[in-house]
């Protein structure tokens, strides 16, 4: 009613029977549903008409300065792929997780490693938020294989994974805070960047500067040089 449209013209779109909403009513469905720019903008794209397209599995490739860039910082900084797979991190990052190594997936390490659940300090909060912004990225990756069989083996191997799959939230994950605990140094209160560089982004965590977390990071550092 709120939308202008009726009740039965709505469960028809709820269950998929009309496939081309105009671009009016689901902007008057987004309006009265409350949905924030980033979710009104996924339901938009999600009805767009697009070529099928097969399956292919993208080779992504770091630029040689991000390299360099890497070694250059002394914060834990690494290079994610579009499905979150490590392509590339600095010593730095190892040491502060080891899930954050070459070839490791961040999703997916976040969503089955017991150690990860003990890693952050709200594991829910963090799932959600990850699986939310996959989510806003799966449209882009529809025809990635490797984004396929990801959600298939996640869909089989965690119950936490198919609920927030389920749920269709997405959100934007592009910074941020977040508190973890550290096995060696302990609480860490860290931010995170994460900028995009010509395909992959780059990662970064960081503390404020003359902070508890901040000391407990050149510890972690010296550590990982001594290692």
């Amino acid at each position: 009613m709120l939308a202008g449209i009726s009740s039965d013209y709505y469960l028809r779109l709820e269950r998929g029977r009309d496939a081309n909403p105009s671009f009016q009513v689901l902007t008057a469905i987004a309006r009265v549903l409350r949905l924030d720019d980033v979710e009104e903008k996924y339901l938009l794209d999600f009805v767009k008409p697009r070529p099928r397209t097969p399956l292919r599995r993208r080779t992504e490739r770091v630029p040689a300065r991000l390299h360099q860039l890497l070694i250059a910082v002394d914060v834990p900084a690494f290079i994610e792929g579009r499905t979150y797979d490590v392509l590339a991190a600095n010593a730095l990052a190892s040491a502060f997780s080891p899930r954050l190594r070459p070839g490791e997936n961040r999703l997916r390490s976040l969503m089955l490693d017991p150690e990860e659940r003990e890693f952050h300090r709200d594991w829910e909060t963090a799932t959600t938020s990850f699986v939310g912004a996959f989510r806003k990225s799966i449209d882009e990756l529809s025809g990635d294989a490797h984004a396929v069989e990801l959600v298939g083996e996640l869909s089989v191997a965690s119950g936490r994974f198919r609920e927030l799959w389920a749920r269709h939230d997405v959100r934007e994950l592009t910074g941020g805070s977040l508190v973890v605990d550290h096995p060696v140094v302990g609480e860490l209160r860290l931010h995170r960047d994460k900028l995009p560089v010509e395909g992959v982004v780059l990662v970064l965590y960081y503390a404020d500067q003359g902070s508890d977390s901040h000391d407990k990071l050149r510890a972690l550092a010296s550590l990982a040089e001594h290692a």
